[in-house]
């Protein structure tokens, strides 16, 4: 099949504006460079010749878009293009990589390779997974070019995702956030790594996203004008001081106001940080780019007072991926915040295009000394030569090592090590040595006796204790942050109960048969889908690790599912086949007409995921569980979801569930309150929630501490509207500060 006239048009279009790119980045030095792009261009677009993407368009304008990435968007040189230009041709036709390796060289048959096995690792089965990926990634100690190939890859996929049907889009935005965002973060890819995360959230959460953009925009007036404002008498220090420089305001992305707007559960406009201001300065031979940093802030705390715990101090400690920068909030006109970042140009080019810049800058400095970033790549390297039990502990502890936040901590000598934000001193001793954390029994943080569990903060001091007859637990793995301490915990607990499958199965049988319970094949389904087990080893393991305790196995095999069960009228998947059908299974007098709401062929059973427990009113997703054929039904802005969409995209059920008027039935829900104390203030919130609201309370649990209370409220309501008329109300109550529902990610 040939191309039509249009196509040849768009193409060329295409093709002429990858070689204005690539004359304005000046990446060809000679004639033999350009000759080696073309070739690359004509033979992926003869390979791809006829072949449509969904949208419709030509499929040689993906890998076209992806080389233009490559070059206007992270600044990558010719055999990035070349690559980047050639990364479907072994995958998607009958080219091989020894084609690629004779008719171009080994480095870019390298490159290709990489990126044809990066594109299986989401399309396998879960055994295969594992070590696709770990070949792929081993190439980052080697060439990180394939990874960032692969983002830019990614990066236009996401830009043309509309066109995919909504279980395709579920699958894929929640591979980009599971795993593409966190290392476009980890390469010091922050524009990339915005754009992702706004693109996931304009086809996860459309009309939020549609929201806060018109409301950026409807602001925008307002917000100039404030900024002009707040920067005139900075302009004229800098002006003054003869301080070659840029200053504007950048507007945080949708996805980051978004996620404030739902960790705190504010409105748009109780946001004060939408934007901050940012110095981008050509440094000077001298004083250090350090020292004139400093000197910036200095005049910039002279006209406006600093929020000193809000000083961010990345030049003198910069983050792992290499980002540099100072960081103050200060009280601006009005009375309202400000934060200011300051830079150097330099800063500001590895802030923006990571890796490449990160690499043109070390190359002409010529330093052979490791940096963080190259500190990094060699910890990846050693991760991923280390033992690993399944695919998905492998794809889980990789996360581990892309965290989005960081602190520095030291040790009794003064070594200053990066941890991730929320690591534990558990993590810390396995940062130091495998065989001190083996063997940690306590820490003393800041010189004060803690137990090894202690989460760490930025500054801290760290001493271990340990004890030679101390060996790690089984509940360490739900307590540790870091990939390196989660791998040590296992390869321990694997060598030391080599049995725990056998000795498991053992444990399970005895328990079962003390109940005169026969073991077979639905017994053994409803085990692991109550202990979230994917199969039977697992559930063993667990059983021989003592992980699960069997003391209640036979209330959990005896109780009545309809707690956990949700029938069709209860839950619906639209446009389906067949008739509802009510726990008796003769039809409901619940169900509507076939024309109006119809089930699957045959009824699913639709179970509430423990890990968000989503109520009527609030966005699902179902996710069907392999053991069980149930449906289980997950906010669609649960972190479980997310997961689980990243690594069984293919479980996720087509069609939307929507939640069902037939049935009045009442959910748990948690609430978090804080206020002022007073007398009787919590009789007045139970008058209100009983009394008022006529809800029963499962659980109440109020602290006072120097006349501040705060607490949780567990109670069971029968959808978000009623969740929602009870919060407000509560709000009204006199001393109460906040109000909210807790909401597990």
């Amino acid at each position: 099949m040939n191309y039509t006239a249009e196509d040849e048009i768009l193409i060329d279009r295409r093709w002429n504006e990858l070689v204005e790119s690539c004359r304005k980045a000046r990446i060809c030095k000679n004639e033999e460079d350009w000759n080696f792009i073309r070739r690359a261009f004509f033979l992926a677009k003869e390979a791809h010749k006829g072949v449509k993407r969904r949208s419709g368009e030509p499929y040689i304008l993906h890998p076209i878009a992806v080389a233009m990435i490559v070059v206007n968007e992270i600044g990558l040189g010719v055999k990035s293009v070349v690559a980047s230009l050639l990364h479907d041709v072994v995958e998607d036709t009958d080219y091989t990589v020894e084609d690629i390796e004779q008719t171009f060289s080994p480095k870019i048959a390298a490159m290709v390779d990489g990126l044809t096995k990066m594109a299986g690792v989401f399309n396998t089965e879960a055994s295969e997974q594992a070590e696709y990926f770990r070949k792929v990634l081993l190439t980052l100690s080697d060439d990180v070019r394939v990874i960032i190939i692969k983002l830019a890859d990614r990066l236009h996929n996401m830009r043309t995702l509309g066109s995919m049907p909504l279980n395709k889009q579920i699958k894929i935005t929640s591979e980009t956030i599971y795993l593409f965002v966190p290392l476009a973060y980890r390469l010091g890819l922050y524009a990339i790594k915005s754009e992702l995360e706004d693109l996931c959230m304009k086809y996860r959460f459309p009309k939020e996203y549609e929201e806060i953009s018109r409301k950026i925009e409807d602001t925008q007036h307002a917000r100039q004008a404030f900024i002009d404002k707040f920067t005139a008498p900075i302009i004229e220090v800098l002006d003054r001081d003869n301080i070659k420089y840029e200053i504007s305001g950048r507007i945080k992305s949708i996805y980051s106001i978004w996620q404030k707007m739902q960790r705190k559960q504010i409105s748009f406009e109780e946001i004060y940080d939408i934007f901050a201001i940012r110095i981008v300065f050509q440094a000077l031979p001298f004083p250090s780019e350090k020292t004139q940093c400093w000197q910036i802030y200095s005049s910039i705390t002279d006209i406006y007072t600093p929020k000193q715990e809000r000083l961010r101090d990345w030049i003198s400690i910069p983050k792992s991926n290499g980002y540099e920068a100072l960081h103050s909030t200060v009280m601006g006109p009005d009375g309202i915040w400000v934060e200011v970042q300051i830079r150097t140009q330099r800063m500001d080019d590895i802030a923006e295009r990571g890796f490449a810049a990160h690499w043109k800058y070390k190359h002409a400095t010529i330093s052979k000394d490791e940096d963080e970033l190259d500190k990094w790549l060699k910890k990846i390297r050693n991760a991923l030569n280390g033992p690993t039990d399944s695919a998905i502990d492998f794809l889980d502890n990789f996360k581990l090592s892309l965290y989005t936040s960081e602190i520095v901590v030291f040790t009794p000598k003064g070594e200053a090590h990066k941890m991730p934000n929320g690591a534990t001193a558990l993590d810390f001793a396995y940062e130091i040595h495998t065989k001190i954390g083996n063997h940690a029994i306590g820490a003393k943080i800041n010189h004060k006796i803690e137990p090894i569990t202690a989460h760490i903060n930025s500054g801290d001091q760290i001493e271990i204790i340990t004890a030679e007859t101390a060996h790690p637990k089984a509940e360490w793995l739900e307590v540790v942050t870091t990939s390196k301490a989660q791998q040590s915990i296992k390869t321990f607990l694997k060598r030391e109960r080599q049995n725990n499958i056998e000795h498991g199965q053992k444990m399970l049988s005895e328990q079962l048969g003390r109940h005169n319970i026969i073991q077979n094949g639905r017994v053994l389904r409803k085990i692991m889908s109550s202990y979230e087990c994917l199969n039977k080893d697992e559930l063993y393991s667990k059983i021989g690790a003592g992980i699960i305790s069997l003391d209640n196995l036979d209330k959990l095999l005896k109780e009545n599912a309809s707690k956990k069960i949700l029938k069709f009228w209860k839950l619906f998947i639209p446009g389906g086949n067949g008739n509802a059908t009510d726990e008796t299974g003769t039809e409901s007098e619940h169900a509507e007409t076939p024309q109006t709401n119809r089930a699957l062929d045959k009824e699913p059973e639709f179970v509430i995921a423990e890990c968000c427990r989503p109520i009527p009113g609030d966005r699902v997703v179902g996710y069907r569980d392999p053991a069980t054929n149930h449906i289980i039904v997950h906010k669609a802005t649960c972190e479980t979801l997310t997961r689980l969409a990243a690594q069984f995209g293919k479980n996720i059920v087509k069609e939307e569930i929507k939640w069902s008027q037939q049935k009045a039935e009442s959910y748990l829900a948690t609430v978090e309150l804080r206020g002022i104390d007073r007398s009787g203030i919590i009789l007045d919130i139970t008058k209100v929630i009983t009394v008022d609201f006529s809800i029963n309370m499962r659980e109440i649990n109020i602290r006072n501490h120097d006349g501040i209370f705060d607490g949780l409220i567990s109670l069971y309501v029968k959808n978000t509207e009623d969740l929602n008329a009870l919060l407000d109300n509560i709000r009204k109550i006199k001393g109460i500060e906040s109000v909210k529902r807790l909401i597990n990610y």
